[in-house]
Formats: C-alpha cells, structure tokens, sequence
C-alpha cells in the first residue's frame, strides 16, 4: 500500500526512562513487522475508497470494564505515523464499559490500515493486565504480600508486550529470557545423578550475580535443594496441602530461600495457594489462556476531501 510503505520510521533510542516502557525502537520493529503480516502488498480497500488528503479524527475505546495495557506503546506507534494523541486514561487504569482511552488525529488511510493491527496488540495486552489485576487482587486478600508471576509461556515474537502487560496488571513477570537467572528444571536433571549435583555445577559456572533457581516436584527434593543452596525453589504440580507442609519445614531451615508455587493454578484456586505462604505464585494461564480485552476505534472525518 502506497501509503504505509511511503512513511519512513523514526527509529531512535528510547526517550522514556519508566521502566515500565518498552525501548521506542524495539516497539517499532515489532509493530512493522506484525502491520506487514496484515498489511501485504497493500491494503486494496482502503487505497481504492479513501484519498490521501483525507484526515480523520478518532477515539479509542473499550466496550467492557478491564484494566487497560498498552496505551503508552499505542502513543509512540501512532506518533511515529504523524498522528497527534491526547490521552485519555493511562496504562494501569480500571475502566468500566465505553471509557475512551486516547484520541488521535491524522491521515484518514494510515489509520484505516493499521487499527486492526493496534487494536489486536492493545487488546491482548489489556487482556493480560486485568486477567493479572484480578489474580492479584484474589491472592493478596489471603497473602497481602504474595508475587503473582507471569511464565513463560507466552506467544511466540509477543513474549516482551505479554510481560509488560503483567506488570501492568501489578504482577511480577518472573524471568523475561533465559538469560535472566538459572532455573533447572525437569529435562535438566535427566543429564544429571542428583539435584543436589546440578546446583552446585551451575553455582561453579554461572556468575555470582545470577540466581539459581530449581524445580522440585516432591518435599524431599526441596529440602534438598535448600540444603544445596537454592536461592529459589520452585514447587511444581504440587496441592496446597503439600505445599502448606513444604513452606512450614523449609522456612524453619533455610528462612532466606524463596518458594515460589506453580503449575494448574488458576483463578479457581490462586486463593488456597495463597494461603500456603509461598512468596511467588507463577501462572502460566495468564497468558497462555489469555482473554482479550473487547476494544474498539470510531473514525471521524474531519476534512472536506471526498473520496
């Protein structure tokens, strides 16, 4: 489409220091890449019914209540296409049903081309958020200081606006990559004669600065882990009158290590693992299971130009 391939991106350092922003340039790369998914050679609608001089005002909007995601990323895309913004809410925010969310103004063609891809992106990461905001709200009215973590089970190329999202929705994302700590799991111990083994090999190779992290599926392995020097134990398909035990034992032995709770945990239930005193509760439902948040954009015209 001769519009869109016309625009060339700004593609400079992110200029935000929050933390809860992702790099500019990065969002950019991912939202070219997805808008030429959509894209094609050219959207023949819109090229065959809209002239490029149209301008068009437009409002974002939700059609039911949820926590908004994605406002922020929604901004410097549309920037990055000329359109002014002004917001309306912010990334974070509980909104009911028909709360605009941001206002835009710009090329009448660009944005009929690019909403469905913004609003998919939006949607999903909103999704995510309240899903997150309601699991949190859930656990720490039994554990005031209980983590909800995110997995990592996340859609392939959307692993970093899934993440982003939970922490949003006021969750921890747990790690972002393979990079970011050690984490032995199942697989990893099939190479090795015991746990206890595959702890201190990874403690002798890995840098002082990355924890280690182990799965355990049974109270003697975790106790063993502690032992081994775990700095967290991840506690894995296990009930919560198991996990209750394995808190009570571990924290009169090793009080510093962290227990974190995971697997077949749900809305259903996040409350009973609540109660078992673990630190860090992941869910993988969060986004593996992910419902969309319902969004919308109404267009306006704003010019004389017709069609």
């Amino acid at each position: 489409m001769g519009n869109y391939f016309e625009v060339t991106s700004n593609m400079t350092p992110d200029r935000s220091t929050s933390p809860h922003i992702l790099p500019r340039q990065f969002v950019l790369q991912k939202f070219y890449a997805m808008l030429d998914e959509d894209l094609g050679f050219g959207d023949v609608t819109t090229t065959a019914l809209i002239s490029r001089k149209q301008k068009a005002q437009a409002r974002l909007f939700t059609r039911q209540p949820g926590v908004i995601a994605g406002i922020d990323i929604a901004s410097t895309i549309l920037e990055d296409f000329d359109f002014s913004v002004t917001h309306k809410t912010q990334d974070g925010s509980q909104v009911t049903a028909n709360t605009t969310l941001l206002k835009t103004q710009g090329s009448a063609a660009l944005l009929l081309s690019i909403e469905r891809t913004l609003l998919n992106l939006l949607q999903r990461m909103s999704g995510i958020a309240t899903a997150t905001a309601n699991l949190v709200r859930k656990a720490r009215k039994i554990n005031p200081k209980v983590r909800i973590a995110a997995t990592r089970k996340t859609a392939p190329l959307l692993r970093l606006f899934d993440k982003l999202s939970v922490i949003i929705g006021g969750g921890d994302p747990h790690r972002w990559r393979l990079d970011d700590a050690i984490l032995i799991k199942d697989n990893h111990l099939t190479f090795f004669s015991n746990l206890s083994q595959a702890i201190q090999q990874a403690r002798e190779n890995a840098s002082f600065t990355c924890p280690i992290e182990i799965e355990v599926t049974t109270p003697q392995a975790a106790q063993t882990a502690a032992a081994a020097g775990a700095d967290i134990i991840l506690l894995d398909n296990m009930s919560p009158k198991e996990i209750s035990a394995i808190v009570k034992a571990i924290r009169k032995s090793h009080p510093s290590v962290i227990l974190e709770a995971s697997g077949n945990i749900t809305p259903s239930n996040i409350e009973e693992y609540a109660n078992t005193g673990v630190d860090v509760i992941s869910v993988g439902w969060l986004t593996h299971s992910v419902q969309a948040l319902d969004l919308s954009i109404d267009l306006t015209p704003i010019s004389t130009d017709k069609p």
